[in-house]
C-alpha cells in the first residue's frame, strides 16, 4: 500500500520545524501582554457571510481562494481565509462593543486554497493583533510599535526587515482619489488586464494590487493619494508619523500600499524583507474603522496586522534548542521502581526527565545520547539513598546523596533557562 502523504498545500510540523513555529508565536504572545492585548481564539470556520462581508465578494480570497461549503444543515460555511474579520465578529457576538478599547492578540490557522509555494500553503498560521475602538493616531502607532517589537525579539533589525507605511486617508479623501484613478486608468483601458477592467468599475483601488505583467505601467504612472488628502487626513497621518518617531520605529513612505474596501481609512502599513529572495511581506495591517459595523455593530474604530508564521519562522536564524532532559537510569530491574519515583519527582518540578521503558543499563545510556540528555542519573538496586549524577557534556561524574539530585537539577535548569 503507498503511504498516505499530507494533503497538498499543507505540511506537518515536527522537530526543528517546530520549534521555529513555536518559537515565533510563544514570544509574539509573551510581548504583546506587554502591551496590554489579551488573546482570543475564535473558530476557524464561520458563516460564509463573515468573509464576504469583510473581504468583499469581488476579491480574488472570496471568488478563488476561500475553502467554502454547505454543512449538513445546508449553511454555507467557511474555513477561515484570515482572523480580522472573525475577532470583529465575536467583538459583536460577545456584546463587547460597550467596553472599548479591546486590544486582542491571536494564533492560529487559517485556510487559502491558493498555488503552493515557498513559506506559502493552503493551512498557513498567522498571529495578528487587533486594536478595537480607538480612533487617534496613538492607536496606529502603537500597535505598528508592537509588531517592530515583535520582530526585533525574533532576531530581525532594519537590515532584515523594513516598515513601509502610507495613508489612504478619510472618506473624502479617498473619494477624490478614487475618481482621479478611474480618469487615469481609463484612459489605459485597451492596456489593462480583464481583471483590472473589471475592477475599474466596481473598485480602482485594486488595480493598484495588480501582479499582472501588463499592468505594470499602468499602475507605476498611476497617481498617489497625497495630493487629495484633506487637511485632516493629512494632521492624522502626520501623527502617526510623529507617533512612531516617539516609539523609535524607523519607516520609509511607500504610497503604493493600499487596500480597496471602503471600510478601510488612515493608516496602511506593511513589514517586507528580501531575505526570501524578491521582496516580501511578513506583516502587513492597516486601519479599518467601518468592519465592525460591517459584522452588524455600531460604527467602532479599529487598527491592526497580521502576520505569517511559516515565512517569520523561515526566516529566524539557528532554530531554538529543544530543552534536553534528565536521563533517569536503573542500573537493574530491582532499581526500577524507585528510578520511576524519581523522574516523576523531577517532572513534578518542571524538570524535564525522560526513563527508557526497557533494556539494560547500556541500552538505556545509548538512548539517553541519542534524545540529547544534558545529565544522566544512575539510580542503584541498594537503598543507600546514594545515585550517581553524569554530566553529559563534560562526562564529570560523582555520587550523590539521592534526597539532592532534585535540588541539583532545579538549579541546573534555572541557570539553563
Amino acid at each position: 500500500m503507498t503511504p498516505l502523504q499530507p494533503a497538498r498545500g499543507t505540511h506537518d510540523l515536527i522537530g526543528e520545524e517546530f520549534r521555529r513555529h513555536r518559537h515565533v508565536v510563544d514570544a509574539s504572545r509573551r510581548i504583546a501582554a506587554t502591551y496590554g492585548f489579551v488573546e482570543w481564539a475564535t473558530p476557524v470556520f464561520e458563516d460564509t457571510r463573515v468573509f464576504s462581508r469583510s473581504l468583499g465578494d469581488t476579491s480574488d480570497v472570496v471568488t478563488k481562494e476561500m475553502y467554502t461549503f454547505a454543512d449538513r444543515g445546508g449553511e454555507s460555511v467557511t474555513l477561515r481565509p484570515e482572523n480580522t474579520a472573525g475577532i470583529c465578529r465575536a467583538l459583536v457576538s460577545n456584546g463587547l462593543t460597550q467596553t472599548l478599547p479591546q486590544k486582542v492578540f491571536y494564533a492560529g490557522p487559517m485556510f487559502r486554497y491558493e498555488r503552493p509555494q515557498k513559506g506559502r500553503y493552503r493551512q498557513f498560521h498567522q498571529i495578528g493583533a487587533e486594536l478595537i475602538g480607538a480612533a487617534e493616531p496613538l492607536a496606529d502607532a502603537e500597535v505598528i510599535a508592537l509588531g517592530w517589537h515583535i520582530l526585533r525579539a525574533l532576531g530581525f533589525d532594519t537590515d532584515d526587515v523594513v516598515l513601509e507605511l502610507n495613508t489612504l486617508g478619510d472618506r473624502e479623501s479617498r473619494d477624490a482619489y478614487r475618481a482621479a484613478l478611474v480618469d487615469h486608468f481609463a484612459a489605459h483601458r485597451d492596456a489593462l488586464s480583464e481583471d483590472s477592467v473589471a475592477r475599474l468599475e466596481r473598485n480602482p483601488l485594486r488595480i493598484l494590487d495588480s501582479k499582472e505583467a501588463r499592468d505594470a505601467p499602468a499602475v507605476a504612472a498611476a497617481p498617489t493619494i497625497g495630493a487629495h488628502l484633506t487637511e485632516a487626513a493629512r494632521a492624522f497621518y502626520d501623527g502617526v508619523k510623529a507617533h512612531l518617531a516617539h516609539f523609535g520605529v524607523p519607516f520609509r513612505e511607500n504610497p503604493r500600499i493600499v487596500r480597496g474596501l471602503d471600510y478601510y481609512s488612515h493608516t496602511a502599513f506593511e513589514f517586507v524583507t528580501t531575505a526570501l529572495g524578491a521582496q516580501g511581506t511578513v506583516m502587513a495591517g492597516g486601519r479599518y474603522d467601518g468592519l465592525v459595523e460591517e459584522m452588524g455593530g455600531p460604527p467602532t474604530p479599529a487598527v491592526g496586522w497580521a502576520a505569517g508564521v511559516e515565512r517569520l519562522a523561515m526566516l529566524l536564524g539557528a532554530a531554538p534548542a529543544s530543552v534536553r532532559p534528565v536521563a533517569v537510569l536503573p542500573v537493574s530491574e530491582a532499581a526500577e521502581a524507585d528510578a520511576i519515583r524519581l523522574t516523576q519527582q523531577l517532572r513534578q518540578h518542571d524538570v524535564p526527565a525522560e526513563m527508557a521503558y526497557r533494556g539494560n543499563l547500556r541500552r538505556r545510556m545509548e538512548r539517553a545520547n541519542r534524545i540529547g540528555a544534558r545529565f544522566a542519573v544512575f539510580v542503584p538496586a541498594e537503598a543507600a539513598g546514594i545515585v550517581q549524577l553524569k554530566d553529559l557534556d563534560s562526562g564529570a561524574q560523582h555520587d550523590l546523596p539521592r534526597d539532592e539530585v532534585l535540588a541539583r537539577m532545579r538549579h541546573e535548569y534555572r541557570r539553563e533557562a
